[in-house]
């Protein structure tokens, strides 16, 4: 199903449930500069509704592990919730993320909205799911790294894109590659889909990639990453590694200062 929520029937010869979600995002163009400086302050009841729908999707899929177990696929409605809300929240991850400059509306249905997710929920492994939550660490892993590494240097993709304008294409490449596999990986977390999250540094080639269909033009499907586009993305991998690894000595060196802090004054005090 294309969210808006459109059923779209399986392909022949490929069982339903094992396609991977797709992504569609327009090509990189021009954005204004006003709406990129003030991107993160537009976006911010965006990001408070998603916080907010996010608890709810959290006890949602509690709810359709338990279903699924027993039914083998998650119960309709639940799925239509949680695809509506992953839709959602990739539109709005994408808009602060300076991959499309349109604001995304407040809605699970959006279907002129340039960022567009393609789900098939199908059915579901029950040893699969049983196990979901240990199956899915590599992918928690992969997908907390690129956000680490992301967060750690999406100033300059944000100065980049104010001067120019325009999102350069190897900086658009990286950073769909990081949106599309986040988006698998929640998908995967869901129980959307029974496809492990994967392609992380873009498709093999148009031919082997499904077509985007009726709707805007896509420049994520199929995803074609060149040498400097992939490099970004092994650089984000790497600054998520670093960024993650200092983390705690960070916290451990505070503690050990705030403990030195308190004997030094102690030893003040006694004099």
């Amino acid at each position: 199903m294309t969210t808006g929520w459109t059923p779209r029937p399986p392909d022949a010869g490929h069982p339903q449930g094992e396609h991977l979600p797709e992504l569609d995002v327009p090509p990189p163009g021009r954005q204004r500069r006003w709406t990129v400086l003030l991107r993160l302050l537009l976006l911010l009841p965006q990001l408070i509704v998603t916080a907010l729908l996010g608890i709810a999707a959290f006890f949602v899929t509690i709810a359709g592990w338990f279903a699924a177990l027993v039914l083998g696929r998650l119960p309709d409605g639940v799925a239509r919730f949680l695809g509506g809300f992953l839709a959602y929240e990739t539109r709005v991850a994408a808009s602060a993320m300076l991959l499309v400059d349109r604001y995304p509306p407040f809605s699970f249905e959006a279907p002129g909205h340039p960022v567009r997710i393609e789900l098939r929920p199908g059915p579901l492994n029950r040893a699969a799911v049983l196990f979901r939550l240990v199956l899915m660490i590599p992918a928690m892993i992969v997908t907390g790294l690129l956000q680490y590494g992301w967060g750690a240097v999406c100033w300059v993709f944000w100065l980049i894109t104010l001067v120019l304008g325009r999102m350069p294409a190897p900086v658009f490449g990286a950073v769909a590659a990081v949106a599309r596999f986040r988006m698998r990986y929640q998908a995967y977390a869901m129980m959307l889909t029974s496809a492990y999250p994967k392609r992380l540094f873009g498709d093999a080639g148009a031919a082997d990639a499904p077509t985007a269909g009726p709707g805007p033009v896509s420049g994520t499907r199929p995803l074609l990453l060149a040498a400097p586009a992939k490099a970004l993305v092994v650089l984000l991998l790497v600054l998520g590694i670093l960024v993650a690894c200092a983390s705690p000595t960070v916290q451990v060196q505070v503690r050990d200062d705030d403990r030195f802090e308190g004997v030094e004054t102690a030893a003040i005090r006694t004099r």
